[in-house]
């Protein structure tokens, strides 16, 4: 079994797809959860797990059934970005995990390419977010856009995305990286890029879905995002936060 190099795929989940039960959930996974206290942190973590679950096991044509799920473990490195193994043995490609408002999304790509992604909701950002995270350079995008709320939306995912490239995430200042956009988020991928503040480059993609916006970068040039599932559940996806109703209950 092996993932194709330089070809990155995706998947995305809602909330409500992920099963109450634990039958797919590993011993790590399992003993993780159980040391989680906060109902919010413990369904966003099923979710995003259940997630990368499902793309791993799609790209490589195995089986869905808990089982098989059971043998795909995830793990975080040091510093925080997610590892997977199948049955005992390193993946031979790298993966990357975002989740927002109840939906969560995996990227997968063979080889050692590093790559990042991010889901983001579609909101108003206030001035005073974009003058503190964002540079002058996008501010000014921003400002110019027809649709501010998309655009730095777009930029600051687009921002998260390359730091998981960098495997630094917000731990460096995001104005540390800067993002140049392509298109009008329409319903294809358009094509971006982050600049660091060494003067290297990473390639990437946006797209807008409904009320997301979702960012995928690479360390190199590759072809845009391939979903796993066609169409992709996120073009249907609504924003929830189902963990409140756990709460509730």
């Amino acid at each position: 079994m092996s993932v194709d190099a330089g070809r990155v795929t995706w998947l995305s989940v809602g909330m409500g797809a992920v099963p109450g039960h634990d039958d797919w959930v590993d011993e790590q996974l399992d003993k993780r959860l159980g040391q989680m206290r906060y109902t919010k942190r413990r369904s966003e973590t099923r979710l995003g797990r259940w997630t990368a679950k499902l793309a791993i096991a799609m790209t490589l044509g195995l089986a869905l059934d808990p089982p098989t799920l059971r043998t795909i473990v995830v793990r975080n490195a040091a510093d925080g970005a997610p590892e997977a193994h199948v049955n005992g043995a390193p993946l031979g490609a790298v993966i990357a995990m975002t989740d927002r408002a109840d939906w969560a999304v995996c990227a997968v790509v063979g080889g050692r390419m590093r790559v990042g992604c991010d889901l983001e909701l579609v909101e108003p950002r206030s001035d005073a977010f974009v003058s503190d995270y964002l540079t002058p350079t996008e501010q000014l995008t921003v400002a110019h856009s027809a649709d501010a709320d998309v655009v730095a939306n777009a930029i600051w995912s687009a921002k998260e995305s390359a730091l998981k490239v960098l495997r630094t995430g917000l731990r460096q200042d995001t104005r540390t990286v800067e993002v140049s956009l392509s298109g009008s988020a329409g319903g294809s991928w358009d094509p971006l890029e982050v600049r660091d503040d060494t003067g290297r480059t990473f390639p990437g993609w946006w797209i807008r879905y409904g009320d997301f916006v979702l960012t995928c970068t690479t360390e190199h040039s590759s072809p845009s995002p391939v979903s796993l599932e066609n169409p992709p559940a996120l073009q249907s996806a609504v924003p929830s936060h189902a963990w409140m109703n756990q709460m509730r209950t």
